[in-house]
This record gives structure tokens, C-alpha cells and sequence, in this order.
């Protein structure tokens, strides 16, 4: 018998194999849970065994079809509470509408808030997820967060390659933080490049920060949405004399619209990204390496599970 009896572990259909792969390392077997349509296309969601007095943990990140998973994980969550679960935990990898955090121009709403609302009012008792786009968001929940970042398993990757005058790179000043603290933990400089945007997923980098002549840049960034960015930050590299072997991190591979055309046509060295999103084999292009976040995220659930911190784990 497990050690985890009263721990169930539950998949949307966002990010099955992910869930998969959590349950595995823990080794507890995956809870069924049936999610079908009505014919108006209304979602239902109901585990197919008790949860009572359960631990449950239910795994939904945000795809591109964030919509749809939303409204079926705020059910999900429901169908646990009126089960009478001890404890909801979302695990939701990739956080929906980090971006939208505040009020950049008049009328503008928070999206972050208001989804975190709706989770708060589906019942959920704690949020689990990486690398949020602003740590911020945290404050928007009434219940404890756990924010973690997957930077030490890039970190020990890029480690590994002995990389000639290594420099992290910063695609814009609000990256500067967080690629601070990756530079920190690898013990490399820091350039930060500078950019405006005229329109969204539209960059123009206007300057760089910091001496990256001859070096080996590695661009390190939250996520790669369309690639506007990035793509305009590794010609900018190139352009100031920067090593032609140009390599991007970044931990969610949203890879919106002409994303990895674009970054097939840049020809980064790598292009490293973690599995907080699937990436279908339709998405896959030469250089990209795909990282597993299911063992932290299930040493993550172990130590909640435990009462234990969960600090040394990220």
C-alpha cells in the first residue's frame, strides 16, 4: 500500500501526461475522472470514486485553448467540495492571464484577479504553479500559493555544456529580476537588453546593456508566446557582436501562431523550455529541448502532503 493512501491525484484534459508523470513519481496510481460534453457542449466532471477526506490534487494548466480549460477545471474543483474532499490543491503549471496583473492603460481589467477569484470561489484550497509572470499574484488569493521556478533544472542542463563566455541575457527590463537570479545561480553576467513595444506581440529591441561581444548569450525569459521578442532579441545580439550560438530559456512554451516558424528561422543553438505546457509534435522544431517539472512538482505535492517546507525544493 502506498504511503500517500489518502492523496489522489487528478487530470484535466489540458495536460494528461504531465498528471501521468507526477502520479508516477509518486508512485500512486492516477484517480479516474470522467469529463464529458452535454450536447450544447456544457462541460461535466465527476470522480469516479469517492474523495472524502481526500488530499486531491487536480492538474490543469493553461493551453491554448485556456478558455475551455478554465471552465472545466472551476467544475472540477466544485465536484471535489460537494464530495466533501478534505483539501482542494489546483496544480496549474502555466497560470491563465499572468499578463493581465494590472492596470497599464485606462480601462484595462486585472484578468490574474479575476481568475483568481473564480478559483477561490470554486472551492479551491491552495494553488500550486511555476514560474508566474509577475510574483505579485500571489497576493490576489486569500489561501497560500506556491510559486515555483524551474530554474536549477535549467541551470544543471546548461551547466553540463561548458559553454564558452557565457552571459544571461535579459530580453527586457522587466526580465532583469528573474535573470538576475538565474546569472546568480550559474554565476554568469547579466546583459539586459532594452525594447519598445507598438502593438502587442511586437518588439523592437532600441539597446543593450552590458558587454556581449565574443560571448555565448543565453536569453532567459518567462515564456515564448509568439517569439516577437525573442527572435528580435537574438538579432539584436548578433548585430553587436555576440557569439553566433545563441541560446533560449524560457519556462512556458505557449508558442502562439508563427512561434516556431519563427524560431525554426532564427536558428537559436537551443531553445530550452519546460513541459509546464505539452508541446504537440506539430509545435516540435530542431534545437528545442523540452525539461520535466513532474519531479519537482511531485516533491512539491510530497512535502504539502507532509506538512514539510517546500522552499529547498526550488
Amino acid at each position: 500500500m502506498s504511503r500517500f493512501n489518502n492523496l489522489k491525484i487528478f487530470s484535466g484534459t489540458s495536460h494528461p501526461a504531465l498528471a501521468g508523470a507526477i502520479a508516477k513519481e509518486l508512485g500512486v496510481p492516477l484517480s479516474e475522472m470522467n469529463i464529458s460534453r452535454f450536447a450544447c457542449n456544457e462541460i461535466y466532471a465527476k470522480p469516479a470514486d469517492s474523495v472524502r477526506g481526500a488530499d486531491v490534487y487536480i492538474v490543469q494548466t493553461a493551453t491554448d485553448r485556456i478558455n475551455e480549460d478554465l471552465m472545466e477545471l472551476f467544475i472540477m474543483i466544485d465536484a471535489m467540495k460537494r464530495s466533501f474532499a478534505g483539501r482542494v490543491h489546483v496544480v496549474m503549471p502555466h497560470f491563465a492571464y499572468a499578463r493581465q496583473d494590472r492596470v497599464a492603460s485606462p480601462r484595462e481589467p486585472i484578468s490574474a484577479k479575476v481568475i483568481a477569484n473564480l478559483l477561490t470561489a470554486s472551492g479551491a484550497d491552495h494553488v500550486i504553479t511555476v514560474h508566474l509572470h509577475s510574483d505579485q499574484i500571489q497576493g490576489f488569493f486569500p489561501f497560500p500559493v506556491d510559486n515555483l521556478n524551474p530554474r536549477k533544472i535549467f541551470a544543471k542542463y546548461i551547466e553540463k555544456k561548458k559553454l564558452k563566455n557565457p552571459i544571461i541575457v535579459a530580453p527586457d527590463a522587466g526580465a532583469a529580476k528573474e535573470a538576475g537570479r538565474f546569472a546568480k545561480l550559474l554565476g554568469y553576467p547579466i546583459a539586459i537588453l532594452t525594447k519598445n513595444r507598438p502593438k502587442f506581440n511586437i518588439a523592437e529591441v532600441t539597446s543593450v546593456i552590458g558587454d556581449i561581444e565574443g560571448k555565448t548569450c543565453i536569453i532567459y525569459d518567462d515564456m515564448i508566446d509568439t517569439a516577437g521578442s525573442v527572435c528580435a532579441a537574438h538579432k539584436a545580439l548578433i548585430d553587436n557582436g555576440a557569439n553566433h550560438d545563441v541560446y533560449l530559456v524560457a519556462t512556458h512554451p505557449v508558442f502562439s501562431g508563427p512561434a516556431c516558424q519563427r524560431l525554426s528561422e532564427v536558428k537559436f543553438k537551443e531553445v530550452l523550455v519546460a513541459d509546464t505546457i505539452p508541446v504537440p509534435s506539430s509545435k516540435e522544431f530542431p534545437g528545442l529541448i523540452v525539461m520535466s517539472v513532474a519531479p519537482m512538482l511531485a516533491k512539491v505535492i510530497q512535502n504539502v502532503h507532509e506538512n514539510k517546507s517546500v522552499t529547498e525544493v526550488f
